[in-house]
């Protein structure tokens, strides 16, 4: 499934995406997907320095190396790019190197969430060895409901980072090594969370765990670039008037807003599964390029996946 990523993102995008230029139009497959991946990436207009995020929620200072993404542009990034089924975000927050479609991308989904004020008094508590068994169980026991929604099972492999909360800067952020299917790379899932006065601005991001160290390098500075609009920070809060989440800093690394609806839905609602095959997609499309010689990828319509060969 791997290699359909991105051919079928292509398919998605109308014929005028592609337009001509004056260079002679390259002959080798995998050149004439490069062409097209570049024409796709060169739709997209980002914006440095000081960004206002939608519904005053807060503020980006954008550090140096990164670019961001408006939410119209994410959706069409997340939905046409990447094949996910759910585009909303307040933006994506990128490495300036690396473009959604190039080999080795990754980026930060901007979310926020309304749930009310977390309460830090559990931080300090938590025996997280003892809550990644707990989450390892809840991943295995909904690898039935994956399976019957046509996915392949997901395994919680262990911290890629141990979760850690920032008392000064109420902010929680880990990573999760996890493993789809029978691939030969394992994920990374790495989460970040701003606590403010009603709710919580989520950032995720998803690579190879071989991009761990990349991604955790950049952490402080993204944490210090994000703050929330006057009147909505943490210690804004009013207890006699702001509605308390159900659950503390434990609930926010388990997942516990969504355990009702089970980890799949929690997958969906960070996009992990197409960002997952993003991690993968480029090493498998230039392995269906390699396997078919110079054949013309079947853009028009997607390749066929009856008859595609596994990855």
């Amino acid at each position: 499934m791997k290699k359909l990523l991105l051919l079928l993102a292509l398919a998605a995008v109308p014929a005028a995406s592609f337009a001509a230029t004056p260079t002679p139009a390259p002959t080798d497959s995998a050149a004439r997907f490069q062409a097209k991946v570049d024409s796709m990436q060169a739709t997209l207009h980002y914006q440095t320095g000081r960004i206002t995020l939608p519904e005053s929620v807060g503020e980006i200072t954008l550090p140096a190396g990164f670019r961001y993404l408006d939410a119209a542009q994410s959706s069409q990034v997340l939905t046409k790019f990447w094949g996910n089924p759910n585009g909303e975000s307040l933006g994506m927050i990128f490495p300036d190197s690396k473009g959604p479609l190039d080999a080795g991308s990754w980026a930060f989904v901007v979310e926020y969430e309304k749930m009310g004020y977390v309460k830090d008094d559990d931080a300090q508590d938590i025996d997280y060895d003892d809550l990644l068994k707990d989450m390892q169980a809840d991943t295995e026991e909904a690898n039935q409901e994956r399976a019957d929604a046509g996915y392949e099972p997901v395994t919680l492999v262990g911290w890629a980072a141990k979760p850690y909360y920032d008392k000064s800067l109420n902010v929680l952020h880990w990573a999760k090594e996890l493993k789809f299917g029978e691939a030969t790379e394992n994920t990374l899932n790495y989460n970040v969370r701003l606590l403010g006065r009603k709710g919580v601005l989520n950032l995720n991001a998803v690579g190879s765990v071989s991009q761990l160290a990349d991604v955790r390098k950049t952490i402080p500075a993204v944490i210090t670039s994000i703050s929330f609009s006057k009147g909505l920070q943490y210690a804004d809060f009013n207890p006699e008037l702001d509605e308390v989440a159900a659950y503390g800093i434990g609930g926010l690394v388990a997942g516990k807003v969504l355990a009702k609806v089970g980890f799949f839905a929690l997958l969906l609602k960070f996009w992990k599964i197409g960002l997952a095959l993003l991690a993968g997609a480029w090493t498998a499309i230039r392995r269906f390029f390699g396997a078919k010689g110079t054949e013309e990828p079947a853009l028009a319509g997607g390749p066929n996946p009856d008859s595609e060969p596994e990855a």
